[in-house]
């Protein structure tokens, strides 16, 4: 079985066993066994019951061998309970950094919290953890910020390290798509030892993923559109041969009515007669220039040791370390004289045309547009170098022979994450080089004019970007800024937990503890990389903010188990939990969040759960400290012919009916919360959970399971638009968002101020249930089969609640680019055999129908970039993937040959107008096709 309740790892699962049967502890025989008192996630509490209130599921080295995953993002992310836009291999545009995040419930990786051995993961990205280190991993799909604090909203992912192990692994793995392409290798060693009174685990790993071109898929090679009905291969504006905005009367002399784009094949200056009128045609293919997998390189270490200093007390540390390297490759750099806000003057020698073009930064004034892009300087490349280091050292024990025990710890990590860019422009370099600029007597173009040429300057012919001389000239302009962050956790964390005493259905338990946890990070960037208060900055299509502050946290929480009935008719036991936790935020301020869980067992074979809760998350230090940006939105002011009545919106605006903006571009100022000085508080809500499981004893190995679900969250943290805060100004003087609105003493904008704040609500619902059977041994061997399945019944956004000209956004069954694809149905099953030193196993994935759109036209939401209200339905998708293993006994070596996505299926067509990576939803759907692996496996 693949995934279970979280009984599975104490049951029976030698087909599975098999997979890693060198390791200690896969080698138990295949009997139940008596479990001792231990603590499931979702709680503190230590229980022998492993079916709680709390809906685990849980994956065991075994199994986790079993699937062949490359990555831990790829195991985890395949589970039917996530959805939304996760990050992955595949996440080219707006990824490349490695990492693989998770979305439980779709609500996004920052409401799902990431544990390794129940402490926070300082880097919220599961490939850094080294594979080998992981013994199992436990899912909670259910709220759980009274137990763990802040993010844990739609669940929790706890990966519980291996602390036991004796002898030497080695373990070789590869794999290669159909295509020959895709290459994948990994190398891991592993090395531990037990003694009387400790024991210690280390390992080191390689793995490495070659990068696919996004070219070398029929799916991918085209930039598509879905325009006016029709799929049309279409592209960017900007193309090496320009696409050029004339005035009506010197288009006319072309025959063309306002585009120009440059013939093939001119070289040097050009004349009017070397451009044609622009067409479809003349768009450009960025798509072939972008990767459908980013490659990477990630090294590991880590050691894991525990040692008993007296007999009641123990000292234990878990460290690791991981280095992944990894890029993102998309297309060479374009070039937007309005949109970059530069001047391509009308006096610059190479250009024909006698007008200025783009934007003059000292008057404001904008002429005709000039689209092109740089080819000859190669693609921009975003290269990242990632250093995690997590160290958690700590004491535990318990108080003499009596039943409580005790945990104190620190947790430390640091993430260092340096990005090289490449292929990005000198802005002001740039700007001199298109200036005015004229040929000399010698025979040479100089920048500026005859009677004021300018030194050191390279004039650039923008016209041709191919022309040999251009290229050098772009050559000289260019840069490759650097940007490194720094981010740090420090925690301290003390608990204990035991029996408080006994009622007549058993023994109350508590669980209690404090924490105090610090987190910071900083930003250094090449100081003309950094946005200016107009969202300009020195490097051409490369501006950051400056990140930089820290916060801490102080909590205190309890967690009580008291049985209230227990062999009583219709009643084999009935337990209440209850749990709560005090949070105290230096930036967020303070915030209780408590959960009531019920557990009834009317026959023995039969639990009914349910669970309520209260979660929260606490702002992050991107959405508090990130720097002053700039924007330019297009807003309606709702103070224009403005005759009085909503002062704190319309400051200094004439009320006699006057008034009206000049110009609908505004300027605007993007910023964390902070730096608008406003006060950003926690997300909160609530999460109800309410199942049962059900093992009947007239067929034995039988396990059912369901789950209906619901989370309602209020105040989300998100960025807020200018056109917004006038709205909400407008229809509320009181709103704290008037402070944001700063106009002249005449009533114009002089600019809206755009900062996180609290600003939405999200509800979401549905149903998880699972089936899973353990078939008797038989001459045919063992057979072990799992079917787990997620229903989203209502995925609903507003963002703006209360405004009339808000829309609630209805996800489930669609995929939205905000937000990422909410299939109603997603499912997945697993055979397993084995038999003697053969195994097997069958794994179905599968993916519900989807659409792309709403026929709503008051949603805005169309699959189409030419009509409205058009919706593009999606079919069910399932991929198969087979796995044969054998053990050689006699060489203590194991070999496993694996196929995914058996059919070579193709992910869907979404466009690129829907999406930003390689027509299709990389976030759901498999892009490689058929994948080839082995694996190898020694031990000593």
């Amino acid at each position: 079985m693949l995934f279970g309740t979280a009984q599975v790892h104490a049951q029976d699962n030698s087909a599975a066993a098999n997979a890693d049967a060198p390791a200690a502890d896969a080698t138990a025989p295949a009997k139940s066994k008596t479990l001792d008192a231990v603590v499931v996630t979702g709680s503190r509490i230590r229980r022998v019951d492993v079916e709680t209130a709390n809906p685990v599921v849980t994956l065991d080295r075994a199994q986790i061998t079993a699937t062949g995953k490359a990555t831990l993002g790829d195991l985890v992310q395949d589970l039917p309970s996530i959805a939304g836009s996760a990050t992955n291999a595949s996440t080219n545009n707006g990824g490349g950094t490695g990492a693989a995040t998770i979305s439980l419930r779709g609500l996004g990786d920052k409401r799902t919290l990431i544990l390794v051995n129940g402490v926070r993961l300082a880097y919220n990205d599961v490939n850094s953890i080294p594979a080998n280190m992981i013994d199992r991993i436990e899912v909670l799909s259910d709220g759980a910020s009274a137990i763990y604090g802040s993010d844990a909203i739609g669940g929790v992912v706890n990966f519980i390290l291996r602390d036991r192990y004796d002898g030497v692994q080695f373990t070789t793995d590869f794999g290669e798509s159909r295509h020959s392409d895709g290459f994948r290798r990994s190398f891991t060693l592993t090395a531990g030892h037990t003694g009387e009174k400790g024991s210690i685990v280390a390992g080191v790993a390689h793995h490495t993923i070659d990068p696919v071109q996004a070219a070398n898929r029929d799916f991918s090679r085209d930039a598509l559109n879905l325009s006016d009905g029709q799929v049309v291969r279409s592209g960017s504006s900007a193309n090496p041969a320009g696409a050029i905005t004339l005035p009506g009367s010197l288009a006319a002399q072309l025959g063309c009515t306002s585009r120009v784009s440059l013939n093939k094949g001119v070289s040097g200056a050009t004349s009017l007669d070397d451009y044609h009128c622009y067409s479809r045609a003349d768009t450009y293919n960025y798509q072939r220039d972008n990767i459908l997998q980013t490659p990477q390189e990630r090294n590991s270490f880590f050691v894991l040791g525990k040692y008993k200093l007296a007999d009641h007390i123990e000292a234990y540390a878990n460290l690791y370390y991981t280095k992944t390297h990894s890029d993102s490759e998309i297309a060479p750099i374009p070039i937007f004289a309005n949109g970059d806000n530069f001047l391509v003057s009308a006096n610059n020698y190479y250009n024909p045309f006698g007008v200025n073009f783009g934007t003059d930064r000292t008057t404001g004034d904008n002429y005709g547009s000039y689209n092109t892009r740089i080819t000859t300087l190669g693609r921009r490349r975003y290269v990242y170098n990632t250093y995690n280091t997590q160290f958690n050292p700590g004491l535990r024990g318990s108080f003499g022979d009596s039943s409580w025990q005790w945990d104190a710890d620190v947790n430390y990590g640091k993430v260092r994450q340096k990005s090289i860019n490449y292929g990005f422009l000198d802005y002001a370099k740039l700007e001199q080089g298109l200036g005015p600029s004229f040929l000399s007597g010698n025979g040479t173009v100089t920048c500026g004019t005859a009677a004021n040429p300018i030194a050191g300057c390279t004039p650039i012919n923008l016209f041709n970007v191919s022309d040999p001389a251009t290229i050098a000239a772009l050559k000289a302009v260019q840069v490759n800024p650097v940007a490194t962050t720094d981010y740090t956790v420090k925690q301290f964390e003390a608990n204990a937990n035991g029996e408080l005493f006994t009622l007549p259905a058993g023994t109350v338990n508590l669980a209690a503890g404090v924490s105090y946890r610090k987190e910071s990070t900083s930003t250094r960037t090449d100081p003309n990389a950094v946005a200016d208060l107009d969202g300009l900055c020195g490097v051409v299509e490369f501006c950051t903010t400056v990140l930089s502050g820290s916060f801490n946290v102080k909590e205190a929480y309890a967690e009580t188990l008291v049985p209230l009935l227990a062999d009583k008719p219709f009643v084999h036991s009935l337990n209440l939990t209850v749990g709560t936790r005090f949070s105290d935020y230096s930036t967020a301020g303070t915030t209780t969040n408590s959960k009531v869980a019920l557990e009834w067992r009317p026959l023995e074979n039969l639990l009914l759960r349910g669970t309520v809760s209260q979660v929260f998350r606490a702002p992050n230090i991107s959405e508090l400290y990130a720097g002053i940006g700039g924007d330019s939105p297009t807003v309606n002011d709702p103070c224009n012919f403005y005759t009085g009545g909503h002062g704190a919106a319309c400051a200094n605006v004439p009320t006699d009916g006057s008034y009206q903006q000049s110009n609908p571009q505004i300027g605007a100022k993007t910023s964390g919360a902070v730096a608008a000085g406003y006060q950003l508080k926690p997300e909160k809500g609530k999460s109800f959970d309410f199942g049962l499981v059900y093992d009947p004893q007239w067929l034995n190995g039988l396990s059912l399971s369901a789950d209906v679900w619901r989370i309602n969250l209020n105040d989300t943290i998100t960025s807020i638009s200018a056109q917004t805060v006038l709205n909400q100004c407008y229809g509320n003087g009181a709103s704290p968002f008037c402070s944001f609105i700063h106009r002249l003493n005449t009533g114009e904008i002089n600019y809206v101020a755009e900062p996180t704040v609290n600003l939405g609500a999200l509800s979401t619902k549905g149903v998880d249930s699972s089936i899973a059977y353990r078939f008797d041994e038989s001459r045919f061997g063992r057979f072990n089969v799992s079917l787990n399945n997620t229903y989203i019944a209502r995925y609903d956004i507003n963002p703006v609640p209360g405004d009339p000209t808000s829309v609630t956004i209805h996800n489930a069954g669609k995929y939205t680019y905000a937000y990422g694809d909410f299939p109603r149905w997603r499912s997945l099953a697993m055979l397993n055999w084995s038999r003697g030193p053969w195994s097997a196993s069958w794994r179905l994935r599968y993916i519900g129908r989807t659409q792309i759109g709403s026929a709503d036209e008051r949603q805005q939401l169309s699959a189409d970039t030419d009509q409205s209200a058009v919706v593009r339905k999606i079919g069910a998708y399932t991929y198969n993937s087979v796995q044969v293993g054998y053990n050689f006994e006699k060489w203590h070596t194991r070999l496993d040959l694996g196929i995914d996505n058996i059919a070579d299926k193709q992910p869907p067509l979404f466009y690129q107008n829907n999406v930003t990576n390689s027509n299709t939803d990389v976030a759901t759907y498999d892009v490689m096709g058929r994948y080839y692996w082995a694996r190898a496996t020694v031990t000593f």
